[in-house]
């Protein structure tokens, strides 16, 4: 079994967002960046369905050369190799241009990532790639068992969930549930630097879309405070201010 991982290169989460030229381009100064904490979920139940030789895992990264440390932890997780699609990932479309065209040069079994990248909250990259390479696409999984040939797949829905069966090759993004984030050992982390890590230059495809402008939210406002015995005064505020009713 073979499963290819997409991994985003994202802003660790304790990041304060600033932005620079005219608010068009994130401020990347002094930013520490992690794997996307929905891809390590998706790399985990890979790493999960492979252990015991059934299988090998390769990461994918669409990014330049300064995503590599962040491939590398993905490798100390424990993936067996790595490939970085040599391009900046201007946008969703771009992204899954780049992962289905490599996908289609190796034979793989499934394809995983999470559900969205924590810095774009897209969602979008997964089905594209399934639109690419024509596969079926589940969308926000929470538990995944495969015997071989066919993929058992849990979704939630409203009131309830979903269970779906693929057999074939297919690709599906994974959510909290469907695996515990693995966290390195000391000898993931080292053999993680002799792992293959294989840099292939990006495809050319039309730009479809492009940032205009990036805009921070509004800071937060001070606390009204508002007395048990003055319900009118709140409701008031309620419509006036908080404009909720």
């Amino acid at each position: 079994m073979k499963i290819l991982v997409c991994i985003s290169n994202v802003p660790d989460t304790t990041t304060k967002i600033t932005f620079t030229n005219d608010n068009t381009q994130f401020n990347t100064s002094g930013v520490s960046f992690i794997v996307n904490p929905y891809d390590e979920i998706a790399l985990s139940r890979a790493i999960e369905l492979c252990a015991g030789d059934k299988g090998t895992v390769t990461v994918i990264n669409v990014g330049e050369s300064v995503t590599e440390p962040t491939i590398r932890k993905a490798l100390a997780i424990g993936a067996d190799d790595a490939v970085r699609i040599n391009a900046e990932p201007r946008d969703a479309y771009f992204t899954a241009y780049q992962i289905a065209e490599y996908a289609k040069t190796t034979d793989y079994d499934m394809i995983l990532c999470g559900r969205e990248s924590i810095d774009y909250n897209g969602s979008q990259v997964a089905a594209m790639v399934g639109e690419f390479l024509d596969i079926p696409s589940i969308s926000i999984i929470k538990k995944l068992d495969y015997d071989g040939t066919t993929a058992t797949i849990e979704r939630e829905i409203e009131g309830g969930k979903e269970v779906v069966s693929v057999s074939g090759k297919f690709i599906a993004s994974c959510a909290e549930g469907t695996a515990v984030a693995t966290i390195p050992n000391m000898r993931g982390i080292m053999s993680a630097r002799s792992k293959p890590l294989q840099v292939v230059e990006a495809k050319e495809i039309a730009q479809i879309s492009k940032v205009q402008q990036f805009d921070t939210p509004p800071p937060r406002g001070a606390v009204k405070l508002v007395p048990a015995d003055e319900t009118e005064k709140l409701i008031g505020l309620l419509h006036s201010e908080a404009k909720v009713i």
